[in-house]
């Protein structure tokens, strides 16, 4: 019992370890396991490990196979939020960078990895091309961490996250056809054919060995939609309560795991993985509630997983891989193999050289890597294939290796690159409002990067119908902060019609994506009190109410150039004193933008613009009184 307890309590303490270091969270699970499995044989007294999980035994915490089913299950359940992430429209939507990454990328990977695995380990080709398949993926769980406090380019981070999120289910499903294709040929020519004929006639499979591979990708398939369309039309219809929706799900994603794998060995994975992609890509109304809860499952199942896979790694199995013929294997797959991908992927791309240099030195393996490798590894040596032995410790160790790796360095190579902007300039709006989409369009239009937030996806679709960058998103969760994408945001507007929700979102998101400067709009108490003099208003004079009558009456920003400081206090006045105008932001003669509070009338250079939104006025009368004139007028 209590070293069960140990596992998840320390499972745990690794993830708000990652969580606050800002690391991968694999990374503290994986050096923990190895700590308390292991290398534990060097300080304990006995010389035992501390946590054993033993396969094939009536001892430990999975006697007999049981360690393996819990496995299967386990990584079952991760492919499936990986599949609900895996959205149809954003293939589509990524461009031709991504769709190349996840396309050209894997082949390259897979083709070089394994041909490097053979050549330089000597391993048989269908080993060396399961360990290609597996190490295909890179992930967003791993990827994210190490680019969160990265200010990068939009176009870089994109590119990043969405071949992470994308290719963790592609990478995944490669492993499983191939592991597939090499458990359905064991049985069938015998053991010492497999390695015979790895290495002469190159993998030529009988016919009863593809139609039992092709038994698996119809059988994977054909669950995997029934399962998708049977849950989605049971919650559609309400045939699930409410209360129940979670734990049905997962029991159904159990139901159909285990029903495929029972009519087609091993199609169990393939087919939770595209139940996850048919119900993500579905109008299903609590989909985002599903998630939640299977993101919040999958982080204690890894927890738990990997650090029992960690432990279960023996002594052997690390001086296995402890040669040079790992480093050499290590280093094509870093130095070459990943660069050849991204540089093939991003031809005629906007891209420079650097950008594409950053994206292949940034390309650590993950979780699904790791955790199907200790899954298919495992198997295959009790299978007897030559060379099964290697899996595991070789996918684990190019897991340490590259998190490692980038996680220490990705922000010095960027510098280093010139890829790191050295401020964030980007402005991110709390609040989709009218007001918020005109002031948002009108610092898109003058060359500053801008991005609005809003629960309502009402708002964010009329902002993107203006060619706003709009996300649906509630500030009261984690999303922005985990999103790479928004790395670059250097100013936080909170602007929504609640106070309450404007103090909290600059608590919550100031840290992250205000740090050059964060503002709300004045409350309806403050601005009656009149005895606030907060730096942090955006507008001190207005209230969203009046803000919104403004922007109601007259829905557009305009622009008048004051040529010194004089005329600049005297339009800002007459601005003030008008009802239905109110002055928003001062650019100067380079284009740099500011708001009216933040800007002294002495640093006002000629040609300084006064943008404000409201009534158009004419300023004739105050340039013409404030110009100095000439002796001849006099």
């Amino acid at each position: 019992m209590l070293e069960l307890a140990g596992i998840i309590i320390l499972g745990i303490f690794a993830q708000w370890i990652a969580w606050k270091v800002k690391i991968p969270a694999i990374l503290p699970l994986i050096l923990i396991g190895l700590a308390v499995g292991p290398l534990s044989t060097f300080y304990s007294e006995d010389g035992t490990q501390w946590i054993q999980p033993i396969w094939n035994s009536q001892k430990g915490f999975f006697p007999g196979e049981s360690l393996f089913y819990f496995v299967s299950l386990a990584i079952g359940i991760i492919l499936f939020e990986g599949g609900l992430t895996l959205k149809m429209s954003e293939i589509k939507k990524v461009g031709g960078v991504i769709g190349k990454l996840i396309s050209l990328g894997s082949i390259v990977t897979f083709f070089g990895a394994g041909l490097a695995a053979y050549y330089v380990l000597g391993l048989d080709w269908q080993v060396s091309f399961l360990f290609s398949g597996l190490i295909i993926v890179t992930g967003p769980t791993v990827i994210t961490p190490i680019l969160r406090n990265i200010p990068l380019r939009k176009d870089v981070s994109a590119v990043l996250k969405w071949e992470g999120i994308l290719i963790d289910p592609i990478g995944a499903l490669v492993a499983v056809l191939v592991f597939g294709f090499i458990s359905v040929n064991v049985p069938v020519q015998g053991l010492e054919e497999v390695g015979s004929q790895a290495h002469g006639s190159g993998g030529s499979y009988t016919k009863h060995a593809l139609l039992e591979f092709g038994k698996i990708i119809v059988i994977g398939f054909a669950f995997g939609l029934a399962g998708g369309f049977a849950m989605y039309h049971a919650v559609k219809r309400k045939v699930i309560p409410h209360y129940l929706l979670n734990v049905a799900s997962l029991s159904i994603v159990l139901l159909i795991f285990v029903l495929s794998d029972l009519f087609a060995h091993e199609s169990g994975l393939l087919a939770v993985v595209v139940m996850g992609m048919y119900l993500g890509n579905s109008d299903l109304p609590n989909l985002k509630e599903l998630l939640y809860f299977k993101e919040s499952l999958s982080v204690l199942l890894i927890s738990i997983l990997f650090i029992l896979l960690s432990a279960n790694i023996s002594i052997d199995d690390l001086l296995l891989i402890y040669n040079w013929e790992t480093a050499i294997l290590f280093a094509v797959v870093i130095f070459v193999v990943r660069p050849l991908g991204v540089f093939l992927s991003t031809t005629n791309s906007d891209l420079n050289t650097n950008e594409k240099l950053f994206i292949s030195w940034v390309g650590p393996r993950g979780i699904v890597a790791a955790g199907i490798a200790s899954l298919f590894g495992t198997k295959l040596v009790e299978m007897g294939v030559p060379g099964a032995q290697y899996i595991t410790p070789l996918v684990f160790g190019l897991v340490l290796v590259t998190v490692l790796l980038n996680a220490t360095t990705a922000r010095m190579v960027a510098s280093l690159l010139g890829v790191f902007l050295k401020k964030s300039e980007g402005i991110m709006i709390i609040g989709g409002s009218r007001v918020s989409r005109l002031i948002a369009a009108y610092l898109q239009k003058n060359n500053r990067r801008v991005v609005l937030i809003d629960s309502n996806k009402a708002n964010v679709e009329k902002a993107k119908e203006l060619g706003i960058d709009a996300l649906a998103a509630n500030i009261y969760n984690d999303d922005l902060s985990d999103n790479i994408e928004l790395s670059d945001m250097g100013y936080l507007l909170s602007m929504t019609g609640n106070d309450v929700i404007n103090r909290y979102a600059m608590d919550k998101l100031g840290k992250d994506f205000g740090q050059n400067g964060t503002y709300r709009l004045i409350s309806s108490e403050e601005l009656r009190s009149k005895k606030t003099k907060s730096s942090d208003l955006f507008c001190p004079t207005h209230d969203y109410l009046e803000l919104m009558r403004v922007a109601e009456a007259f829905p557009s920003i305009q622009e008048v150039q004051a040529s010194s400081p004089e005329i600049y206090k005297d339009m800002i006045d007459l601005i003030n004193d008008n009802q239905d105008a109110i002055a928003l932001f001062v650019k100067n003669p380079q284009g740099f933008i500011s708001l009216v509070g933040s800007v002294k009338d002495s640093a006002i250079e000629e040609k300084t613009i006064i943008a404000y939104i409201g009534r158009p006025m004419d300023f004739e009368d105050v340039m013409t009184t404030k110009t100095p004139q000439s002796p001849s007028q006099e």
